[in-house]
């Protein structure tokens, strides 16, 4: 049974490095969207490069995320952490010296690799480290520094990228990286779970990477109607049927096609994939629509998105507790609908747009939307499952966010009708966000009607989060096994 108290100092060290660890990629998750307008500058890119820019990451992390997670059960979650943070220094380091945008994208590729192996290994550490009567207060602790990281992500983005320029956004984590790796060495306990279980899904984590980078390529390539986008786009859909298949035959699988006979948990990930497709589209299309069109610099674009993320600090706790008493149902409607209407007031900011009349009414709206679901969000997929599977249903869900967010960084351009250089041009990039911003306000309609259709109150005595407090705005916050569940149940099967 795992002993570190949070008080003793080894357990101050446990959670330091975790929340260092993780809040590299929290960041990143963040800090791109603000350097896109100078990284294609610099780089003489297309619209195109800019969005593999931010894809080529969510390919690898969304498709590797719950195989990263099972990895640590077996070859010890120390080691894998250790690793995924040394991983993702190292190609943060190559995109910081990338020259050019090929090596870049694919350097990105590279640090999702690193992002699988240490966003499920962090919280992995917490759980296997901690005394059971400590654990749910370090989680919490935990999810809210990582968020604090998420928070502070754009601002210290838009500041990088105005001084020392768009480069630094990723060689900061070299350092980071630096502190991070011989505390763990030193503080953290070595732990594993079921060494017996020795098998991997390999084979379908490539299977949905694949799928995904396919269908990627030709969302993105789709405007130039030829016939390797065609082939691209086929061999996705086959990839796709692939993935399913070997599931649904593997004797250990990655995604059991079981836990989908529940209906709540399905109808909960249709809810997902539209919500967070929206807000994948929403905060990509913002942070160059601030910068090309609004004349924002570089950091004011960052900063003027941070209400989303601090209402989301500051009140995500109290929606979660306010959804145990009124059920799922209602926040789940709700919150997409209002996160509908800061979209649509995203149609006042255009040219010259002033920040408190114009811009900071839709980022409110939009924190008072996401406070209102996410906690209800993450809570009702805990509650849909059994207890033994609560770190693979958030391993899923989570996972489902990431992928929504790639498909629609990838289709929305498309669907916008924005060129390969609309990007360099103020009117056509305004004309092409104003049509994309309805776009994404009835993605979240859609998914406020599976709500309000599908998703029913939980039975009382379900397992609750342990992310109280979360400000991530690219995905729910992952959960692990949770206190009294069996050993080795994490992101695995």
């Amino acid at each position: 049974m795992p002993d570190v108290r949070l008080a003793a100092p080894q357990g101050k060290w446990i959670l330091f490095t975790t929340v260092l660890g993780s809040s590299m990629v929290m960041l990143d998750s963040t800090v791109v969207n603000v350097a896109l307008p100078r990284i294609g500058h610099d780089l003489d890119a297309s619209l195109a490069t800019l969005q593999w820019t931010v894809n080529a990451y969510m390919v690898t992390l969304a498709g590797l995320i719950l195989l990263g997670g099972s990895l640590g059960d077996v070859y010890g979650r120390r080691r894998v952490f250790v690793l995924g943070v040394l991983w993702f220094a190292a190609a943060s380091l190559l995109c910081g010296l990338a020259p050019t945008s090929g090596v870049l994208i694919a350097a990105r590729a590279l640090q999702g690799v690193g992002g699988a192996l240490l966003t499920p290994g962090s919280l992995a550490l917490i759980q296997a480290s901690f005394h059971p009567d400590d654990r749910s207060r370090a989680v919490g602790l935990w999810s809210g520094f990582g968020g604090i990281g998420a928070a502070v992500g754009p601002f210290l983005g838009g500041w990088l990228v105005a001084g020392p320029g768009w480069r630094w956004v990723f060689l900061l984590n070299v350092p980071l990286a630096l502190v991070c790796v011989p505390v763990a060495l030193r503080h953290v306990p070595e732990s594993a779970g079921r060494r017996e279980s020795g098998r991997f899904d390999v084979l379908g984590a490539a299977l949905g990477a694949l799928a995904l980078a396919l269908l990627t390529y030709a969302l993105i390539e789709a405007r130039s109607g030829s016939p390797a986008v065609a082939l691209t786009a086929a061999a996705g859909l086959a990839s796709a049927v692939a993935f399913v298949s070997v599931e649904r035959h593997r004797a250990a699988p990655m995604l059991p096609p079981d836990i989908f006979a529940s209906r709540s948990f399905t109808a909960v990930n249709l809810v997902t994939l539209c919500v967070y497709a929206a807000f994948g589209g929403f905060f990509f299309l913002t942070a160059l629509q601030l910068q090309v069109v609004a004349g924002y610099s570089p950091l004011a674009a960052g900063t003027a998105l941070l209400p989303t993320t601090a209402l989301m600090l500051l009140f995500s706790s109290r929606s979660g507790a306010l959804a145990d008493r009124t059920g799922p149902r209602l926040p789940l409607t709700a919150g997409p609908l209002l996160c509908a209407a800061a979209m649509l007031l995203m149609l006042r900011v255009g040219a010259d747009a002033d920040y408190p009349t114009d811009v900071l009414p839709a980022v409110l709206v939009m924190g008072a939307g996401m406070v209102t679901l996410v906690a209800p969000l993450t809570a009702t997929v805990l509650a849909s499952v059994d207890t033994a599977r609560a770190g693979l249903a958030s391993g899923i869900n989570n996972a489902a966010a990431r992928a929504a967010g790639l498909i629609a960084v990838a289709a929305l351009p498309l669907l916008a009708g924005m060129g390969p250089e609309a990007y360099r041009s103020p009117a056509a990039f305004d004309a092409a966000f104003d049509r994309a911003m309805p776009i994404c306000a009835g993605l979240l309609a859609a998914g406020a009607l599976l709500a309000f259709a599908l998703v029913r109150r939980p039975s009382p005595g379900c397992r609750r989060p342990e992310c109280r407090t979360h400000g991530s705005v690219a995905s729910p916050p992952l959960e692990g096994q949770g206190p009294g569940a069996p050993r080795g149940d994490r992101l695995s099967p």
